[in-house]
């Protein structure tokens, strides 16, 4: 039987929502092996975590250290070469954190490392995974052999979320010194100036993303939320370009959002946008029928959003 173990992101006391994605993920590669969540951290706040995720994993870890109090994945990779067991599939989210955990980890614990996977089985002692490149332009699949261990990083958002009501696992201090030459070290955490605008809180948002081509053509999308009795939103490329603030991004780089309604307007669906959104009813409007947004539409229209969008205020209004 498969070791499974699962990274369970958490802040200020609380899982993150993802937390559960790890264990539909864990389902496609075994779906009879137990699951035991590793939670790092420090004091309080880490109990809290653990306590609520022990109902759905068989087992949680528990590593507990002041070091750990921000998430460092320099000195998190070290404990985690302490505890995890030789042959384990080890599975952490494809965002910021892993992305800067799981090369080392791989590296240290001599097992395969497979990135940013959306879909995934096993046949026999092979970990055949699917991925997407260049935007979700194209699938690539990428197969390992798990016989001896290895490290999956999954996609955020591309699984969904699972319980395990079943599970009702005990909590195991797994602690181990970790006294290590750090050579970088948290020194605080800067919050952009919101400018009194929230979007997680708003039951409807109009996002829009490259397809709006012009910063001159966001005023038509803000008539459309106005009209819609929304908040603006958008994708990474248009704060970078200045064109909205940066409290309107939507995105593992930005805000995450979990609205009544969603209309994604010009965004293609890259897996950092998408790892943003959290449920709610998505409806997408690309000129590209290939988008990969359209795999997790609710309602997908092939068109060009500049004509698209006064169309559909004029109906609105």
């Amino acid at each position: 039987m498969t070791q499974l173990f699962a990274y369970i992101p958490h802040k200020n006391g609380a899982a993150d929502e993802c937390a559960l994605e790890l264990l539909t993920a864990a389902a496609q590669i075994d779906a009879t092996a137990q699951v035991t969540g590793i939670v790092v951290g420090s004091g309080t706040d880490l109990d809290a975590v653990c306590n609520e995720v022990a109902g759905s994993f068989n087992e949680i870890w528990k590593i507990d250290d002041v070091k750990f109090a921000y998430p460092n994945a320099e000195i998190i990779r070290k404990a985690l070469i302490e505890v995890l067991p030789a042959d384990a599939v080890f599975i952490t989210h494809h965002n910021s954190f892993g992305m800067d955990l799981s090369p080392g980890l791989s590296i240290l614990v001599d097992s395969p490392l497979v990135a940013d996977v959306i879909e995934m089985e096993v046949d026999g002692n092979t970990l055949k995974t699917v991925r997407q490149e260049l935007f979700g332009q194209v699938y690539s699949h990428v197969n390992c052999d798990i016989s001896s261990g290895a490290i999956v990083n999954i996609r955020p958002g591309a699984f969904i979320p699972k319980e395990n009501a079943a599970a009702g696992g005990n909590v195991v201090d797994k602690t181990v010194n970790t006294d290590v030459d750090v050579k970088r070290r948290y020194i605080e955490t800067v919050t952009p100036d919101s400018g009194g605008v929230d979007i997680t809180k708003a039951d409807i948002l109009v996002s829009v993303g490259r397809g709006i081509e012009d910063e001159d053509n966001i005023e038509m999308a803000k008539e459309l939320a106005e009209a819609l009795g929304a908040e603006l939103s958008c994708s990474r490329p248009i704060v970078d370009a200045k064109w909205l603030e940066q409290a309107r991004q939507v995105g593992t780089s930005g805000k995450t959002v979990k609205p009544k309604v969603y209309l994604a307007m010009g965004i293609s669906g890259a897996f950092q946008h998408l790892g943003g959104i959290k449920g709610g009813f998505i409806i997408a409007i690309n000129k590209n029928p290939k988008a990969p947004i359209f795999q997790v539409a609710d309602v997908g229209i092939v068109g060009d959003i500049l004509e698209f969008i006064p169309e559909l205020t004029e109906k609105v209004q």
